[in-house]
């Protein structure tokens, strides 16, 4: 499928396909370029991020909350960027699952044409962590207080802490934006906006 050439409108010079993370934090960044670059690595991208609210709970604690502040996250980030190719947002959040807390993430990339959508797998938090998250905490402060990180969210995060490094809170999302990208790379497969 051909995609439309940006060309800069003073300099005539093809320009990289902008993809905005709807998040400050460079392993949300970094999963998404990573993503990008396994689904489409022939494809001139130029990724930037930019710090917009979820506007859901700064711990969101269920799979609508959570899949609500992606997809808030996106709608900040076009209003910010309405320039962009694609626009991806990166939840992470929790839920109660038969006495444990179970954490996850959604993804989201949307597109002028298309979207797609994709969540992690999941996995069980300790009773210690879970114990202060419950009692208000985000995860990743609980993260610090149990394991003495400091500012573990915007590096292994509980995945990376839990594994010891084999699936670290960068790898945990990458997969999900791979998934996510699907549409994507199928568009002939999946309905497209506006269609």
């Amino acid at each position: 499928m051909s995609r439309p050439v940006r060309v800069c409108s003073k300099t005539g010079v093809m320009m990289a396909e902008l993809v905005v993370v709807a998040s400050g934090n460079p392993v949300k960044l970094k999963a998404v370029q990573d993503g990008f670059a396994l689904m489409f690595p022939q494809r001139d991208l130029h990724f930037t991020t930019v710090s917009v609210p979820s506007g859901v709970s700064d711990q969101p604690m269920s799979e609508e909350e959570t899949l609500e502040g992606a997809h808030n996250r996106i709608l900040a980030a076009q209003a910010r960027h309405s320039e962009a190719e694609f626009w991806v947002g990166i939840e992470g959040g929790l839920q109660e699952n038969s006495g444990s807390l179970e954490a996850f993430a959604w993804v989201l990339v949307h597109s002028r044409r298309q979207r797609g959508q994709s969540r992690t797998g999941s996995f069980i938090l300790p009773a210690r962590v879970a114990k202060l998250v419950l009692g208000g905490l985000e995860l990743g402060e609980a993260d610090d207080r149990v394991f003495s990180r400091t500012d573990s969210k915007r590096g292994d995060g509980a995945s990376g802490i839990l594994t010891d490094g084999a699936l670290d809170r960068t790898g945990f999302y990458s997969q999900s934006v791979v998934l996510a990208l699907i549409p994507f790379k199928n568009p002939g497969l999946y309905p497209q906006q506006g269609d």
